[in-house]
């Protein structure tokens, strides 16, 4: 998963180094732990692989981003717009809300849901 986890957080502009080890293990393990407590499982099933990564990735950045330690992330679409023939595609960023919030929330949104699909019940 940890391989996974770097590959994601590169893909959203983040470089992780060996600092962020220590936070990201932890993490992996505090979201595994959750996802099975909440299904009553000893793994995390395998359709739930790409949201545990997305909440682990999700946790990561808001913990860096409340001891400021996102210096210079940006999260700002690289264009607002795109026209191409007669499709045109708009990035909407609503004013005064925070981009990196909005991207954090969307990446912790459906997991509630999806995990009711594989819940076990304990008896």
């Amino acid at each position: 998963m940890h391989e996974v986890i770097i590959k994601r957080l590169e893909s959203l502009g983040y470089e992780a180094d060996d600092a962020d080890d220590w936070l990201l293990n932890f993490l992996a393990e505090k979201v595994s732990d959750q996802i099975e407590n909440a299904c009553n499982t000893n793994e995390i099933p395998d359709h739930l692989f790409f949201f545990a990564v997305d909440m682990v990735c999700a946790e990561f950045l808001s913990n860096k981003k409340g001891v400021g330690q996102l210096e210079g992330f940006d999260v700002q679409a690289a264009v607002k717009s795109i026209n191409e023939g007669d499709t045109a595609i708009q990035f909407a960023v609503a004013d005064g809300t925070d981009p990196l919030e909005s991207l954090l929330q969307g990446m912790k949104a459906g997991l509630q849901e999806q995990l009711v699909r594989f819940r076990r019940l304990v008896w």
